[in-house]
């Protein structure tokens, strides 16, 4: 998944039903912060610094947790979030202010994939994919990449940059 599809899914999750805002935050987050399912939904209020602009990222899966910063766009929908469920410790709940389940997940990512008019089904766990790709793509160290997503083995890290077609542009200068 490219970043432009994943801009698109954004924008349709965005435009769709009663929790456009946070549906949007909930892509924007997951391809940004390389998030698996269960990662997002156990997310809490008290991981998020909206002042200073970071997320404590704790992975699951034994993976090393992390502290990432956050951009404009995360910190706009975070704060419209916190605005619309403000009596809540976690980031994204259900109408009743219940934490979203791990199985709604899917159903809104590929919702906002249909929406997209993208031509496969999009599952979760290719956001995660697409962080790591595009962080390759931007020629990030490897280590620094496995870091980001938390993984303990490199290996798991290795199949974005063996993908980048970045990797090789210095192999030859005329």
């Amino acid at each position: 998944m490219r970043p432009k599809e994943v801009e698109a899914m954004i924008k349709a999750a965005h435009s769709f039903g009663t929790h456009g805002v946070r549906d949007a935050a909930i892509i924007l987050l997951m391809f940004r912060h390389g998030l698996s399912t269960a990662e997002l939904v156990s997310l809490k209020w008290s991981q998020i610094d909206l002042n200073d602009g970071y997320i404590e990222i704790r992975r699951v899966k034994h993976g090393h947790d992390s502290i990432h910063p956050l951009r404009a766009p995360e910190l706009s929908a975070l704060r419209q979030i916190k605005r619309d469920y403000p009596e809540t410790q976690y980031v994204f709940v259900s109408e009743r202010k219940a934490p979203l389940s791990t199985r709604t997940i899917p159903h809104i990512i590929a919702r906002a994939g249909e929406l997209a008019g993208l031509n496969e089904s999009v599952h979760p766990h290719q956001l995660r994919h697409a962080c790591g790709y595009y962080l390759a793509s931007q020629g990030h160290d490897t280590r620094a990449i496995q870091d980001y997503l938390g993984h303990k083995n490199i290996h798991h890290t290795v199949r974005y940059t063996q993908m980048s077609p970045q990797r090789f542009e210095s192999f030859w200068t005329d």
